[in-house]
C-alpha cells in the first residue's frame, strides 16, 4: 500500500476561458471592429474576469484573451511581468510607424533604454518644464477669452491636442519646435489609423503593395522620419548644441556603455515621446472639459480652486500640487475615458490567470476600458464623480483598478510630466472662462488611443 506521502495529489483543474461566439464563421470580428469599447464591458459582464475573444475567419481567426479584474491586470502587467512580451502584431505596426523607441523595445534594449532615459523625467528635471506648459495654457486661455465675451463655440478636442503637441515638442526641441510641429499635426493621424487597422486585422496586405492606405501610411512615415533626422543633423553641426537644455539636447549628450547615441536611435525616442507625450494629455483634457461642460457644480468648484492658487505668480511643481480637485477631476475624465483604453502582450509560456488556463504563444489584451467600469470596484461606474480620487479613496482601492499610464515595470514614464501639465492647464482656462457642452456625450473613435469621432463643442461665457 502506498504511503500517503507518495500518493499524487491531483493539482486544481484550470478552467478553459469562456467568451461570446459571435457570428457565425467570423466570431466576434464585425463586433470588435464596430464597437470594441462595448464588447469588451459586455464580455466582462456577461462572461466574467477572464474572457476569449475570436474574430475572423476558420484558419485566419485572431484569438485575444482579455483580462479585466485588477488581480489580474496586476499579474500581467507587474506580478508576472516576465513572462509578458510586446511581440504582437500592433506592436510590430507601431515600431515600423514609430521605431523601436522606449514603448516598443524589450529585453537588454529596454533595460538600457529606460536606465539611459530615466534621468530625462525626475521631477526636478520635468520642473524645469513648468514655464513652458504655463506659457501654453495662457495662450490657449487668452485666445479663449474673445470667444467667451461673445458666447462663441470652441473645439475642445482640436485646441487641447494643439496646446499638449506644443508643450511636448517645446520639451523636445526648444528653438526648432515651430518644425516639426505642421508634419505631427499632418503625419500622426494617418500613422495611428494605419497602425490600428493593421494591427487588428486577420489578413494584412504586405506594405510593398501600391494601396492608397500603404501610399499614405508610406508619405506620412517618411515626412516624419525626414523632418527628425534633419532637426537631429542640424544640432550635432551646431558646437555645444547638446546642452541646450531640451530632450533633443540631453539625448545628443546621453552615453549607453559611454557610447553615444546615433541618429536613428535618438529619432525613436524622439517619436514615441511626441505620440505618447502630446496623444493622451491632449484627450484627457478634452474629455475633462467637456464632463465639466455637463457639471456645472464640478466646474464651478475647479475654477474657485484654480483663482485660489494660480494668483499671478509664476506656477511651480508646489503651486501646481495645491490644485487637488482639478487633479481628481482629471483622474476621474480618464476613467471615463482612458486614453490607452486597450493594450496587449504576449505570453510565450502561457499562463494561469486566475484559475483560467491562457495558452502559450497567445495575445492578451488589459483593457482599462472594461476594468475602470468593473462592477465589484466602481459603483455606478457610468457616472462623473471626481470624490473617487480623494486620497482617502485611492489609498483603500486596489492599485491596478485604475491604470490609465498602464502599471509594473513597464508603466509609463512620463505618466508625472502628463498630470503636471493637464493640471496646470486644466485650471488655467477654466479659471478664465466658463463651458456648456451643447452636443450629446461624445462618441469615440478607439484607433491607438481613444479619439473622439467628431469635434468636441463647447459654448464659452465669461467666467
Amino acid at each position: 500500500m502506498a504511503s500517503a506521502s507518495s500518493i499524487a495529489l491531483p493539482s486544481p483543474r484550470r478552467r478553459e476561458v469562456p467568451g461570446p461566439r459571435g457570428a457565425p464563421l467570423i466570431g466576434m470580428a464585425l463586433e470588435m471592429r464596430r464597437d470594441p469599447l462595448g464588447a469588451y464591458v459586455r464580455a466582462m459582464l456577461e462572461h466574467g474576469d477572464v474572457v476569449r475573444f475570436s474574430a475572423g475567419l476558420r484558419g485566419m481567426r485572431l484569438v485575444l484573451y482579455a483580462v479585466f479584474h485588477p488581480d489580474g491586470v496586476q499579474q500581467v502587467l507587474a506580478r508576472g511581468a516576465e513572462g509578458y512580451r510586446k511581440d504582437n502584431v500592433f506592436y510590430e505596426e507601431v515600431r515600423w510607424a514609430l521605431g523601436d523607441g522606449l514603448l516598443n523595445s524589450q529585453d537588454e534594449r529596454w533595460l538600457c533604454q529606460k536606465r539611459m532615459l530615466q534621468p530625462l523625467f525626475t521631477r526636478k528635471r520635468i520642473a524645469s518644464y513648468v514655464g513652458d506648459m504655463a506659457d501654453e495654457a495662457a495662450r490657449v486661455a487668452a485666445r479663449w477669452r474673445p470667444v467667451a465675451a461673445r458666447g462663441g463655440t470652441v473645439n475642445l478636442y482640436e485646441d487641447m491636442i494643439e496646446l499638449s503637441l506644443r508643450v511636448v515638442a517645446r520639451s523636445l526641441f526648444g528653438a526648432d519646435t515651430e518644425r516639426i510641429l505642421p508634419v505631427v499635426r499632418r503625419s500622426f493621424p494617418v500613422l495611428g489609423d494605419y497602425t490600428r487597422s493593421r494591427g487588428f486585422s486577420p489578413v494584412r496586405v504586405p506594405r510593398t503593395w501600391p494601396t492608397p492606405a500603404n501610399r499614405r501610411a508610406a508619405q506620412a512615415r517618411s515626412d516624419v522620419h525626414r523632418v527628425c533626422d534633419e532637426l537631429i543633423a542640424g544640432r550635432r553641426a551646431r558646437p555645444g548644441a547638446g546642452g541646450d537644455g531640451d530632450v533633443l539636447g540631453l539625448l545628443l549628450d546621453a552615453r549607453v556603455d559611454g557610447e553615444a547615441l546615433d541618429d536613428a536611435e535618438i529619432r525613436d525616442q524622439v517619436l514615441i515621446f511626441l505620440l505618447a507625450g502630446h496623444d493622451t494629455t491632449g484627450l484627457a483634457l478634452t474629455y475633462a472639459l467637456d464632463l465639466l461642460g455637463r457639471h456645472p457644480a464640478a466646474q464651478q468648484r475647479v475654477r474657485a480652486e484654480a483663482r485660489a492658487v494660480l494668483d499671478g505668480t509664476p506656477p511651480t511643481t508646489e503651486t501646481i500640487g495645491r490644485l487637488e480637485y482639478a487633479g481628481m477631476v482629471l483622474k476621474e475624465a480618464m476613467r471615463l475615458y482612458p486614453p490607452a483604453f486597450a493594450f496587449g502582450r504576449r505570453t510565450p509560456s502561457g499562463d494561469d490567470v486566475l484559475g483560467h488556463a491562457i495558452p502559450p504563444d497567445a495575445d492578451v489584451v488589459v483593457a482599462p476600458w472594461a476594468t475602470h467600469r468593473h462592477p465589484a470596484i466602481w459603483p455606478d461606474p457610468e457616472r462623473f464623480d471626481p470624490e473617487r480620487f480623494t486620497p482617502e479613496r485611492e489609498r483603500e482601492r486596489h492599485p491596478y483598478a485604475y491604470v490609465p499610464f498602464g502599471g509594473g515595470p513597464r508603466a509609463c514614464i512620463g505618466r508625472y510630466f502628463s498630470m503636471l501639465e493637464a493640471t496646470l492647464a486644466l485650471a488655467t482656462v477654466v479659471r478664465d472662462s466658463a463651458f456648456e457642452a451643447i452636443e450629446p456625450p461624445v462618441a469615440l473613435a478607439p484607433r491607438i488611443t481613444l479619439h473622439p469621432a467628431a469635434p468636441v463643442r463647447s459654448r464659452l461665457s465669461p467666467a
